[in-house]
Order: structure tokens, then C-alpha cells, then sequence
């Protein structure tokens, strides 16, 4: 059972060899104290009462009687013998390997998952020097081959987390770069659009400023002519030059009270078309092309007439004193 075999003397000593119970029994009671001298040891067994109570007798000589009643002498003796037998080592009944004790017994079912064991009178031999060196030289080189594998994984696996990360970054750095470049041209179409919403704000200043000027002039002309006694002539409406691709000449403008322009810039690119009154003049016209494009000043655009091929080349009214 693996207990020493000082106390398990003692054990039986002390029980006065009265059977495998009750030496467990003493045994599991003294399982803490430290073994005594033997030759002080005195036997517990104590001699059969007799008298009118009865005999008091063993558990294990009533089993011997019970097997001697029914088997006959031969088969207590074995019985007897066989209980004497001591279990030197615990065997697998699956795989047939002995240990020397529990432990290492269940250490073994841990690891196979074997549960089926029973006690041996096989003796497990203890290792030699040798055989011990062995054995710790083939553990090592054991350990040393599962930290190889185990650092292989780690490594590959550390690899495999790498790549993840780096494209995870590439992947960010992308979106990154995507979203800057979004916010950079929101901007610029921003600015672009406030340029125009200036320079049509602009343009509807200069034209109401001109406009006052030219009411007050007519005003201040008319109030001189009454004070001098003299009428005013009205002033007429202004006719305006036939724009590029206007109606065709020889059409009295009166007929038609809008005409349709199309624009094209010296630059290139798509033309400009818009509808203005027939009586509308170049200023009008310069300030509605300064209102679609930066690169047009009121004060400075030129204008041609290519259609038809007598027509002349004209200049903006508020740029002819340049």
C-alpha cells in the first residue's frame, strides 16, 4: 500500500498481528507520530475471555472459520497465504506498465487517460547511475525539442500577427490619404464658389453704383434745364449692338425683346449662353460673363462680333477711356 515498513512493523506489532484492518486502522490513526523503538512496543491482543458471555473473536479468524467450514484447511491456508502476500507495485491493466507507488500511477492515468489498475507483487527495480543518466539526458533532450517546436510556432504565429498589422496600417494610411484628398478639393470648390459669389456681388454693386450715377446725372441735367427755363429732353432708350450670334441683321430689335447670347473666351473651352433684353448693353453683358468666371474683369474685357464677317470689334462702354 506504500506505507514505510518500520511502521507498518510497528502497526503489526502493536495490534498483536490480529489482521490487515486493524493494522490499516492503527496505521491511519498514527499516521503523524514518529515510529518508536519496537523492542518498547507492548501488543495490544489481549487472551479469550471465558465465561458465561462467549468467546470475543477476531474478524479475521471468523473469516478463517467461514473459509475452512466451506473449503476445507487447504483453502484458509491459502486464502491465509495469499492475504499474507505483500503488493510491492501498482500495474496498468491497459498498457502493463508498474509504478512504484500512487503517484506515479496517477500521474499516468492523467496523462493516458487509463483508469483500470491493480496492485502487483512485481517489484520495480531501482535505476542504476547509468540508467538514470540516461533517462535525464533524454528528458532534456525531450524538453529541448518541445521548446524548439513551441518557439517555431510562436515565431510564425508573431509573423502572422505582423502581417496583420502592417496591413492593417497600409489599409489606414490609405483611407487616410483618400479623406485628405476629399477635404482638399471640398476646400478648393469652397474658395471657387465663394471667388464667384464675390466677384457676382461685386459686379451688382459696380452695376447699381452706375446706375445712381447715371440717375442722378439725368436728375441734376433736368433741374438745371427747368431753372433755366428750358425742357428736358428725354433721354432714349440705348440701342444696343448686335451681339455674336444674335438674330440675323436687317430684324428691327423692337420685334423681339430678348436675345439670346453664346460666349465663347478667347481660352478655349465650353461657351457661356445666356437670354438678355434686346436693349441690354455690354456692360450688362461683361458683368453676367464676370459673374460665371474668375478670369473676366469688368472693367477690362474685349468683345468680337464673328457673325456675320462685317461685324467690327467691339469694347466693353465702361472701358473706353483706357
Amino acid at each position: 500500500m506504500g506505507f514505510d515498513t518500520a511502521r507498518v512493523e510497528w502497526a503489526l506489532k502493536a495490534t498483536g498481528g490480529r489482521g490487515l484492518q486493524p493494522a490499516m486502522d492503527f496505521i491511519l490513526e498514527n499516521e503523524g507520530k514518529p515510529v518508536p523503538d519496537l523492542s518498547a512496543v507492548s501488543s495490544s491482543r489481549q487472551a479469550t475471555p471465558s465465561g458465561g458471555g462467549g468467546d470475543a473473536v477476531d474478524e479475521d479468524e471468523d473469516d478463517a472459520e467461514a473459509l475452512r467450514a466451506v473449503y476445507g484447511t487447504g483453502a484458509a491456508g491459502q486464502a491465509a497465504a495469499a492475504a499474507d502476500v505483500e503488493a510491492k507495485s501498482i500495474k496498468c491493466s491497459e498498457c502493463g506498465k508498474i509504478f512504484r507507488n500512487t503517484a506515479l500511477a496517477n500521474y499516468h492515468a492523467e496523462k493516458s487517460g487509463h483508469d483500470q489498475f491493480e496492485e502487483s507483487t512485481e517489484e520495480v527495480k531501482p535505476l542504476t547511475e547509468e540508467e538514470k543518466k540516461q533517462r535525464l539526458a533524454d528528458l532534456k533532450e525531450r524538453m529541448a525539442a518541445k521548446r524548439a517546436a513551441k518557439a517555431k510556432v510562436e515565431a510564425k504565429e508573431q509573423q502572422a500577427n505582423e502581417a496583420i498589422r502592417r496591413r492593417a496600417g497600409r489599409d489606414l494610411n490609405v483611407l487616410r490619404e483618400e479623406l485628405q484628398a476629399k477635404e482638399v478639393l471640398k476646400e478648393a470648390e469652397a474658395k471657387r464658389k465663394e471667388k464667384l459669389d464675390d466677384a457676382k456681388a461685386r459686379a451688382a454693386i459696380k452695376a447699381q453704383i452706375e446706375a445712381d450715377k447715371k440717375a442722378r446725372a439725368e436728375k441734376a441735367a433736368r433741374e438745371k434745364a427747368l431753372r433755366e427755363g428750358r425742357t428736358y429732353p428725354e433721354a432714349a432708350a440705348p440701342v444696343a449692338p448686335a451681339p455674336a450670334a444674335s438674330a440675323p441683321t436687317g430684324t428691327a430689335g423692337k420685334d423681339y425683346p430678348q436675345t439670346r447670347l453664346q460666349i465663347r473666351l478667347a481660352s478655349g473651352g465650353q461657351p457661356y449662353t445666356t437670354t438678355l433684353s434686346s436693349d441690354a448693353t455690354l456692360r450688362e453683358v461683361a458683368e453676367y460673363l464676370a459673374g460665371q468666371t474668375l478670369s473676366v474683369d469688368v472693367e477690362t474685357v474685349t468683345f468680337a462680333q464673328h457673325f456675320p464677317r462685317q461685324g467690327k470689334r467691339s469694347r466693353s462702354q465702361t472701358s473706353s477711356d483706357r
